[in-house]
């Protein structure tokens, strides 16, 4: 199946389709949602559910990135991998994102963060058979939050998906020298201001295709200012400590990254690899493409994509062929 931002524009994800027109090509069911968290803030959420007669197959929860958001381009695959996989896919807005409550694109603290997630997506896991296999796919910084979820529970999910994760911050896209150096003192004295110049736009080196790019800035709730201090500083300070737990990792995993991706170090992917403690894990680094796989020209989007798809449906089978029926785990078969 193809993904579905080859039928997008430079206007809207859905192209000429209106959202029901898209969800009913693709066959699946949109629902959206909200709760509100601790900290008082209502984080929006929605999901995708392949319709009948397609049976749910496995659950897939899914991150977005640092000024992302569960709609737009993430939407998309969203319900690519719904149509391809028969999942019952979930995804929410992180605080200060998207339709979230909040200062927009401000994280000084990641774990909330981490709450949130896995907070939505165990009530999502509740409504379903717990014997259905249940990943998480990922991109940037949603690598980093997948991680660090995986690591709170280890034995909770099935397998992780990171595409482009943001393991560390590309040299080619930090703040210059020696403003990263300072960035402690200017979270201290100014948390919300952007004050942080990065080496170029997320979108200006992340979305290789123009109309793809034009498609990124017009999301009504994207930015291309300035990260903020507290938040630039996290941002460092999360792949610092994941990169001193690589060895913890032990769910099987999937990394995808552009060879030429400038915002999130490759190398920093190979050395999670590398030192991974999963005993089932693959990597593929491919030559020359950026750090947005769906921003790159459809026969790469569609290898990439291809290629998820196949691990994803490769060890849902094989969960599926080793689960134990209810009725004889319970003796009454």
């Amino acid at each position: 199946m193809v993904h579905p931002v080859a039928h997008a524009d430079d206007r809207s994800p859905f192209g000429s389709l209106t959202p029901s027109e898209f969800y009913a090509r693709h066959s699946v069911s949109h629902s959206t949602s909200s709760f509100v968290n601790s900290r008082g803030l209502r984080i929006f959420t929605q999901s995708w559910l392949p319709l009948p007669p397609t049976q749910v197959t496995g659950i897939l929860a899914v991150v977005h990135g640092f000024t992302g958001e569960s709609n737009w381009f993430v939407q998309l695959t969203a319900v690519h991998l719904a149509e391809s996989c028969g999942f019952a896919v979930c995804a929410l807005d992180h605080q200060g994102h998207g339709f979230s409550d909040g200062l927009q694109f401000h994280i000084p603290d990641i774990g909330p963060v981490v709450d949130d997630c896995v907070s939505y997506f165990d009530s999502f896991r509740a409504a379903y058979p717990p014997t259905l296999p249940a990943f998480i796919y990922s991109e940037s910084l949603g690598g980093a939050i997948a991680l660090l979820i995986h690591l709170r529970n280890k034995d909770r999910w099935d397998g992780l998906v990171l595409n482009g994760a943001m393991c560390g911050i590309s040299a080619k896209f930090k703040p210059p020298w020696p403003l990263e150096h300072l960035l402690s003192f200017a979270a201290a004295v100014m948390p919300t201001w952007r004050v942080v110049p990065t080496r170029g736009s997320i979108p200006d080196v992340s979305f290789k295709v123009d109309w793809k790019r034009k498609l990124a800035l017009a999301s009504p709730r994207r930015t291309t200012a300035r990260p903020r201090a507290a938040t630039a500083q996290e941002l460092l300070r999360v792949c610092g400590e994941m990169q001193g737990r690589f060895e913890e990792v032990v769910a099987p995993l999937l990394i995808v990254h552009g060879g030429d991706d400038v915002v999130c170090d490759p190398a920093c992917a190979e050395d999670l690899y590398r030192r991974a403690s999963s005993a089932d894990k693959t990597i593929k680094v491919y030559p020359g493409m950026w750090h947005q796989i769906v921003g790159e020209p459809e026969e790469n989007v569609e290898l990439v994509f291809g290629d998820i798809i196949d691990w994803l449906k490769a060890r849902a089978q094989k969960k599926a062929a080793t689960a134990i029926p209810v009725e004889s785990a319970t003796g009454d078969a």
